[in-house]
């Protein structure tokens, strides 16, 4: 074989191996862009563990999943404590994996990003910040960020424990997503004096008809 040739063969096995290690679409089996029921086949998980986040004008579903049910490590080797799946029309669109906080004790963020490298290839520490979803939606430095034209992964460190967390993002359902987002939240705020006056009818019309049921037992047999 010729120097030029075997140059050749080297810089392409390298940029195949590069193009495989920066597979950013995935994360383990799951694959950002696939349905509600293929998560949930792959997680061992039932349709009816799917949460609704909003029905209208896009349907977003969250789905929560636990290592003790995960077709893979066993739980007490695992260091995932928990992943939330995301779904945008039934699409999954991100993928939020929180990392066990005593499976990642004294490992520095250096730590995290060679290991997560291993798997996605070079990371970039770009100084944003992202939202981590919860209860509050508080907003979390990015430590390290493996990105293309379609896919994001975020490692961060989780606002609720002392551990790390990771996000893959597809950028064009997570874009679709958060419009749908924004809108139904006007839709909520628009609809919310009428949806008041209704349940104020609603919680009426039963006080009324339990009064009559009671009028009805009662009348007939009273005395005074």
């Amino acid at each position: 074989m010729s120097p030029n040739i075997g140059k050749w063969v080297s810089i392409t096995v390298l940029t195949i191996s590069s193009a495989v290690a920066r597979d950013l679409s995935s994360y383990r089996v799951f694959r950002l862009g696939m349905d509600l029921h293929a998560v949930e086949k792959q997680a061992e998980m039932k349709t009816s563990e799917a949460k609704m986040i909003h029905q209208r004008p896009a349907v977003i579903q969250d789905l929560e999943w636990r290592p003790r049910r995960f077709p893979g490590p066993a739980p007490e080797s695992d260091p995932v404590t928990d992943i939330l799946f995301r779904f945008y029309n039934g699409q999954l669109f991100r993928i939020i994996v929180n990392y066990d906080r005593y499976k990642t004790e004294g490992m520095t963020a250096d730590d995290m990003i060679d290991a997560i490298s291993a798997t996605y290839g070079h990371a970039a520490t770009p100084a944003v910040e992202i939202l981590f979803p919860g209860a509050y939606s508080e907003k979390v430095k990015v430590i390290a960020r493996w990105e293309d034209a379609e896919y994001s992964l975020n490692l961060v460190r989780s606002p609720y424990q002392t551990s790390f967390a990771l996000f893959a993002v597809s950028k064009q359902l997570d874009t679709l997503a958060q419009s749908a987002a924004i809108e139904a939240k006007r839709l909520d705020e628009q609809e919310a004096p009428q949806r008041e006056a209704d349940l104020q009818k609603k919680l009426g019309d039963d006080n009324r008809a339990q009064q009559e049921k009671a009028r009805m037992a009662n009348k007939p047999g009273f005395r005074p």
